[in-house]
């Protein structure tokens, strides 16, 4: 109802038709046809629209927001709990299908919903920058706190590397696989950093000439124990065979947050991937062979470049 209202008020049938054809979508269209209609619906203009639809949007995007976010944490479980060697040796799930991550475009406004409630609240329209984000009073003041971190990929020389497997505290959903780093300390150099976290979180004490690079410069910015952050990042390469990581010197929170290692080559970062578990960087897959070389002296090292 929602939306054929907004199509309504602005005139614009392309959004009814796109309403009409998520509600009468199957199962497997489905995810198909909400993101074609959220794409219609994320250009819309706040301003342009009356407070009613303005609340009526606002509640319809926490709504799909929250169904999004239950399915997928049931879907993340079902998966994990099907990965457990009791529940595949005795085939205890059966023949079901593997269920499936539903993804939908969410509106790229910073703080979406609390912002349009707090619009309604104050019975006055947001405004909105040249790229569509919104500014203001309501608008976020500052950009999420800069964390300076540094990373390491560990390689086994065989077209592996060692993931860490972690979660949220704050908000345990899908679980993600990161490189083994954290942010540097107070005086710290960041390859001193490097490899303090390298020996905090696997066990593994790098030799200074163990540690190769930067080799790159990658920037995220993410939400961790109800804190935003933007994590910009110094990554080496360290060439050091295969091991079985022996945390040490972790926090209670690192305790909480890490769910174990892996190593994966590029095959198996992939199936990561389609399951729905994130790999960070994004790009890892089509890195390791880079950095197997330069580890090893066969490519030279050249200025950190830019991944993501």
């Amino acid at each position: 109802m929602g939306a054929r209202a907004i199509a309504q008020a602005l005139d614009e049938p392309r959004i009814a038709r796109l309403a009409d054809r998520a509600e009468r979508a199957g199962r497997d269209a489905r995810e198909d046809a909400e993101n074609q209609l959220s794409g219609a619906l994320s250009q819309v203009m706040i301003e342009d629209l009356s407070s009613p639809l303005v609340a009526e949007l606002a509640d319809a995007e926490a709504r799909v927001m929250i169904a999004r976010r239950f399915h997928n944490d049931a879907v993340g479980d079902t998966r994990a709990l099907r990965q457990r060697r009791p529940v595949r040796w005795l085939r205890l799930a059966g023949t079901a299908p593997q269920p499936r991550f539903f993804d939908i475009i969410e509106r790229e406004f910073v703080q979406p919903v609390e912002h349009l409630r707090a619009t309604v609240a104050r019975g006055v329209a947001p405004e909105h920058g040249p790229d569509g984000a919104i500014t203001g009073s309501g608008a976020q003041a500052s950009a999420p706190p800069r964390r300076e971190s540094a990373r390491v990929l560990l390689l086994d020389g065989a077209g592996s590397v060692l993931l860490v497997r972690g979660t949220d505290p704050e908000d345990p959903g899908p679980a993600f696989w990161f490189t083994p780093g954290g942010g540097i300390e107070a005086d710290e150099d960041v390859r001193a950093a490097a490899r303090r976290e390298v020996a905090e979180e696997t066990g593994r004490a790098l030799a200074e000439e163990e540690l190769i690079g930067p080799v790159w410069d990658r920037t995220e910015e993410f939400t961790f124990n109800g804190s935003a952050m933007r994590s910009e990042e110094k990554i080496f390469v360290s060439l050091t065979g295969r091991f079985e990581p022996v945390p040490s010197g972790l926090t209670e929170l690192e305790t909480r947050a890490l769910l174990g290692f892996r190593w994966c080559d590029a095959a198996a970062i992939r199936e990561l991937c389609a399951e729905g578990e994130q790999v960070y960087p994004r790009e890892l897959a089509g890195l390791i062979a880079e950095a197997e070389g330069v580890a090893s002296g066969r490519v030279p090292l050249q200025p950190p470049r830019t991944i993501q």
